[in-house]
């Protein structure tokens, strides 16, 4: 186990101290850790302890012995679609970052079965089946963030979805056993799936259908080339911030009220893509709140619409937006 103090670490909990003694974890613990550095945002505050655990076994004892000392527990994945508060995160934050493995489980006639763990970024499994010429996640391509918060989000675009491949997942719950979940448990939505906000994602088994690799990787280049002109990826943002409602596009909503390059602080709307929201530099969680506050209110006003948020706030003073 690797414990790193920050310089300017604040004096810690031996409580929490403890879990990770008493769990023999094995991975790396940040005490006082910036969450900027950890979202694609690059906003927020400080976490108490920031745990990256090298294998399941040190989850699954890490969960269990913080619920016994009344420990908060926050999982966090590669930290896109995340706002951190600007007070910090409380208790112990979870990344599953060294949990990254990715092997063919089984070779089909018709395709593969894929094992992925949560921490593996998407873009490298999409990258996986384009060189293979499998289909079935194409659309997926350009999306940041891991494995895990793919499954928990049932990451989509171009009309694909992760949630339409996936066969099972294996996670830890908040009491710290392991659960294989099934697609009928998983009830994959609109960026939106069953499992718990508290559960830890290890893995997904996911399922590829064989295609012609020239025109998987014709269509993956496609949807890059798309996104890349309608959206900001090269800014810090953390992706779409509102959910499409079912008949209307966000951006669209957005855009048509007035909001593009509104700012607040140093959040700002997009000019490219009016459902994102753009760190200038020194953004701060509160900034981001209030903008999504000005922008929901404007597009209530003028069209009806109550736009629900597909980013997730976490944190000391967080809310549910």
């Amino acid at each position: 186990m690797n414990l790193i103090f920050n310089i300017a670490k604040r004096k810690t909990d031996n409580v929490i101290q403890e879990i990770f003694t008493d769990s023999n974890f094995r991975g790396d613990v940040l005490f006082d850790e910036p969450m900027k550095g950890h979202t694609t945002l690059r906003i927020g505050g400080f976490a108490d302890v920031l745990a990256v655990p090298r294998d399941a076994i040190s989850v699954r004892n890490l969960i269990s012995e913080a619920r016994d000392k009344n420990i908060p527990v926050t999982p966090v994945g590669g930290g896109s679609n995340l706002l951190v508060a600007d007070e910090g995160i409380g208790g112990v934050v979870v990344s599953t970052a060294f949990l990254n493995r990715m092997r063919v489980v089984e070779k089909l006639d018709d395709g593969i079965r894929l094992f992925v763990e949560a921490g593996s970024p998407l873009q490298k499994v999409v990258h996986f089946a384009k060189e293979k010429g499998y289909t079935g996640i194409e659309g997926l391509a350009g999306i940041p963030g891991f494995m895990g918060g793919a499954v928990k989000g049932n990451a989509g675009s171009f009309g694909y979805e992760i949630g339409t491949v996936i066969e099972s997942v294996a996670i830890i719950n908040p009491y710290g056993k392991l659960a294989i979940l099934d697609p009928g448990y998983l009830d994959p939505g609109y960026r939106s799936s069953a499992i718990p906000d508290e559960c830890i994602i290890l893995s997904a088994n996911i399922r590829l259908q064989k295609g012609d690799v020239h025109d998987v990787a014709r269509r993956v280049k496609d949807f890059l080339r798309e996104k890349r002109e309608s959206q900001p990826l090269s800014e810090w943002s953390a992706g779409c911030v509102f959910k499409n409602p079912e008949d209307a596009r966000a951006g669209r909503l957005i855009d048509e009220a007035g909001c593009k390059h509104l700012k607040r602080g140093d959040v700002e709307v997009s000019g490219l893509h009016a459902n994102f929201f753009i760190n200038r530099g020194s953004g701060r969680a509160a900034d981001f709140l209030a903008l999504m506050d000005v922008v929901k209110e404007r597009v209530m006003k003028l069209f009806g619409y109550e736009l629900e948020p597909e980013i997730k706030v976490v944190g000391r003073g967080g809310r549910c937006c």
